[in-house]
């Protein structure tokens, strides 16, 4: 499957992995199975109700009460999606939940219009639908992530040493700045993302990344108390090996 990328609030670029086609099956069949036994339960319920209160529930009660208890499967998906940040049972044992590609808080309204196309997308011609627009549309979409503007993708991304906090440093580097041993591995991670997301930007032309570069720099600097004439880029890396050559005996 491919990429895309999303663009947080901070103006940052992420970039997700699809959710593939056979985690997004494997995931709705988890769900399917949930769904099954829930029912194969309420019909026990009601089995057993019956056997013991006869004929003393009225018809409407009865009717009432099956209404009631049928609503979590029809409202599964959207219930799940909009308390469980965008995932049900089957995407969270997966990993992959649903995002906006504008980079905003999946709404109501988003997870509802999902919803509604549900319909069409996975209940009508067996997923057929679905399955085909996924696979021709380049993002993971179904029809109801196009009309949301959201896409399914993957939590756990490939693990590569790019995407760690660490960093090869020698034996003999000497630490510019002790006092990075007292940030958190949350921090350095976030500087290591600027670095990169901000040499992506500049290899493709976008907005000038060193603002970004700058800025991030002016905040550590703050957060160390200390004041360096290195340029931005230089500085945030040196911070990085710093970071790995004071903690290398913790990592």
């Amino acid at each position: 499957m491919g990429k895309v990328r999303i663009q947080t609030a901070q103006n940052v670029d992420i970039e997700y992995e699809v959710a593939s086609v056979g985690d997004r099956i494997l995931a709705y069949l988890i769900d399917v199975a949930i769904i099954i036994i829930y029912i194969m339960l309420v019909s026990l319920l009601f089995f057993l109700g019956s056997k013991v209160l006869g004929d003393q529930v009225p018809p409407a009660g009865v009717i009432g009460l099956m209404v009631v208890l049928c609503l979590p499967i029809l409202l599964y998906d959207l219930l799940l999606e909009l308390f469980m940040d965008g995932q049900s049972f089957g995407k969270r044992q997966r990993q992959i939940k649903v995002v906006k590609l504008d980079g905003s808080q999946p709404g109501i309204g988003s997870y509802l219009l999902r919803w509604l196309l549900r319909l069409i997308d996975l209940t009508m011609f067996s997923g057929g639908v679905a399955l085909i627009t996924i696979l021709i549309n380049g993002k993971g979409q179904r029809l109801g992530d196009i009309a949301a503007g959201t896409a399914v993708v993957k939590l756990k991304q490939r693990a590569t040493l790019d995407d760690t906090i660490f960093v090869e440093v020698g034996a003999d580097y000497i630490p510019v700045f002790p006092l990075v041993a007292g940030l958190d591995a949350g921090a350095i991670a976030t500087v290591k993302e600027v670095l990169q997301t901000t040499a992506r930007q500049g290899k493709q032309g976008m907005d000038d990344p060193e603002q970004l570069l700058a800025k991030t720099k002016e905040v550590l600097e703050g957060a160390l108390g200390l004041s360096s004439e290195l340029p931005p880029r230089d500085f945030l890396t040196t911070v990085i090996k710093d970071y790995n050559a004071l903690h290398g005996d913790r990592q």
